[in-house]
């Protein structure tokens, strides 16, 4: 069936529930085009089951669970645990939302409303967001309700909470700044072609500038104070004859170590940036990725719309190594973990741990059989914490 002109913020329902949960084909690139996003194809290519791990792997690490707790299902939003100190704060879409120490919930609260974003934390007040553009705040102590405000649009990704700033970026891609009362400081928006993806992932600080990407293979820095663009990169240029086929857009989140940025767009490429040069391009590489990528001081590594995993010279962007024996497990954003490893979550809910040295498997561990749709994060330098679609979050130790 032929496409037709899309309003703004409408996309084929099957096509957004693909690209939402990340790790989808790149579009150009499926033949037929549509089955891979058709729920009712019988042609749609099947993931990689699980490669064996050698004896060597296995003597050289494993993955132990250290806690496990049931906060609700994710239904169709993706959640992100925020990490602050001991604390970590979690949400479901039934409006739960807890304050977790080593694994026990120090308090539990029901937000009142159904959520489709979350969570956003500096300590002090935390924060989500709902299907109806609100954003909901309460204390990081005890969870009890402060305030509450309204965007234009759902709220999809985690708000982002930091030097005194509830920073939110609603489905319409408006960039919106609250103080910790509440109150509205700055806006920021920017036209949107007429199809672009739907994008639940977080913003990023850096140097007193709020990242994050957009539509069209864009990557702003906004200034914390006023909103302002400091400056704008192009990540991917919008290429092809139709709109699907324009569709270059920056929906994972945005990494960076130092004055080096990096990010990724859907249809499109992988660029770094040098921050110190306002924002001037170091370097690109022609990679697709909706899942996400990650730094360390000689690597960028990131997750193609295939699954498979790339390690590049964060210098010039050469290749280093690819892993393609997880092909279509809709993997997440690596997570550098422990000096010499890689951490991965797939659609199965197993975290897989890999050499960062040469993308070889080293261990892995299922968790509760559902997917694992957002980053997986680190706590403190050995400990990986990844939260299910079922509504696991759980802590797993590098050993």
């Amino acid at each position: 069936m032929p496409l037709t002109r899309l309003p703004k913020q409408s996309v084929t329902a099957a096509l957004l529930a693909a690209l939402l949960l990340g790790g989808c084909s790149s579009l150009s690139a499926l033949t037929p085009s549509w089955d891979s996003l058709n729920p009712f194809s019988s042609t749609k290519p099947k993931m990689a089951a699980l490669p064996p791990l050698s004896a060597t792997a296995q003597a050289t690490a494993s993955l132990r669970q250290a806690w496990s707790y049931s906060i609700g299902k994710a239904g169709t939003a993706v959640f992100y645990p925020a990490i602050v100190g001991d604390a970590i704060f979690v949400a479901a879409a039934d409006g739960s939302l807890a304050r977790l120490e080593n694994g026990v919930a120090v308090w539990r609260v029901k937000a009142g409303k159904p959520l489709s974003a979350g969570v956003g934390s500096d300590g002090q007040i935390v924060a989500v967001g709902t299907g109806n553009g609100e954003v909901l705040a309460f204390s990081a102590q005890d969870g009890a309700p402060l305030w509450q405000a309204k965007v234009s649009s759902e709220v999809l990704a985690p708000p982002l909470v930091e030097d005194d700033l509830v920073v939110v970026k609603s489905g319409d891609n408006r960039v919106v700044a609250f103080d910790h009362e509440g109150k509205q400081k700055w806006l920021y928006q920017r036209p949107t072609p007429p199809l672009f993806l739907r994008g639940a992932a977080p913003m990023r600080m850096a140097d007193q500038f709020v990242l994050t990407g957009f539509p069209g293979g864009k990557l702003v820095a906004l200034s914390a104070q006023n909103g302002a663009p400091v400056w704008e990169g192009t990540v991917a240029l919008p290429k092809g004859a139709t709109e699907l086929d324009r569709m270059a857009d920056v929906v994972a989140p945005p990494v960076a170590l130092g004055p080096v940025g990096c990010a990724v767009a859907f249809q499109g490429r992988l660029t770094c940036f040098n921050f110190a040069q306002n924002g001037d391009t170091l370097w690109s590489r022609d990679i697709s990725s909706a899942a996400g990528l990650a730094l360390d001081e000689q690597s960028v590594y990131v997750t193609d719309d295939l699954s498979a995993l790339h390690a590049l010279s964060l210098a010039s962007g050469s290749s280093q190594w690819k892993q393609e024996k997880l092909l279509r497990r809709k993997l997440t954003a690596p997570l550098p973990v422990g000096g010499n490893y890689l951490a991965v979550g797939d659609v199965a809910g197993v975290v897989h741990l890999l050499s960062r040295e040469e993308g070889a498997f080293v261990a892995r561990l299922a968790t509760d059989g559902s997917p694992i749709v957002g980053s997986l994060q680190l706590l403190g330098s050995r400990r990986i914490l990844a939260q299910t679609q079922a509504g696991h979050v759980v802590a797993l130790d590098v050993e």
